[in-house]
């Protein structure tokens, strides 16, 4: 029993594990006060829509390794360990929040909104009050995808020296130890069902509130 390799490794597994929280944490965390706004914007500004969702898609179909290479010369942002890896990370999060947040506020029912301008409401009070509460469930999944997303990706970030669940999947990698690559991918598979399953829940609740 001792040999299970969740045991055997388990110090350094919670190591790694807040490691990647940490990346991923903050990567979201950027990415939502970018993304929003983003997304917002694209809602007011029409002519914004395609060149910024156009940049978000080129960025999220980069391959991850690629993309963590390509930051390593950026000055700043760039070089090795946790700050390319959160900026690389935030990048392929942007998409699915902004893509999202358009979808859902631009999905309000249009008689709603006339509504609430006969009600003498200005369009930011329009904004705050009616389609970002009304669109919050659309919002959040798309917060849910990027969330999933980027702890699956965050296990690249070893190849930069960021640390995370992907230094065992490398070192297993590379001394051909299946124990070792299941000590990284395990933990990161349950993280991400865990975060899946939280924010699904989170989703339901405020569309049924959205709906009473």
């Amino acid at each position: 029993m001792k040999d299970f390799f969740l045991i055997k490794y388990a110090p350094e597994i919670l190591q790694r594990t807040l490691e990647h929280l940490f990346l991923v944490g903050v990567a979201i965390s950027i990415a939502i006060i970018v993304g929003i706004p983003l997304g917002i914007l694209i809602t007011r500004q029409g002519k914004l829509r395609r060149p910024i969702l156009g940049i978000a898609n080129i960025l999220q179909t980069i391959p991850s390794l690629a993309l963590f290479g390509l930051l390593i010369p950026v000055p700043l942002i760039g070089g090795i360990g946790v700050i390319p890896a959160i900026v690389a990370l935030t990048l392929y999060s942007l998409m699915p929040i902004i893509l999202n947040t358009y979808t859902g506020i631009t999905g309000v029912d249009t008689a709603i909104r006339e509504a609430g301008r006969g009600m003498g409401m200005t369009d930011r009070q329009l904004l705050l009050q009616v389609e970002i509460p009304l669109a919050m469930g659309v919002i959040l999944a798309g917060v849910r995808v990027a969330t999933v997303i980027s702890i699956g990706i965050a296990t690249i970030a070893a190849a930069i020296g960021a640390g995370g669940l992907g230094v065992f999947i490398f070192q297993g990698i590379a001394v051909v130890n299946n124990q070792l690559i299941l000590a990284g991918a395990v933990p990161a598979a349950v993280i991400a069902l865990v975060a899946d399953l939280l924010i699904g829940l989170l989703e339901q609740k405020l569309k049924m509130m959205s709906s009473e």
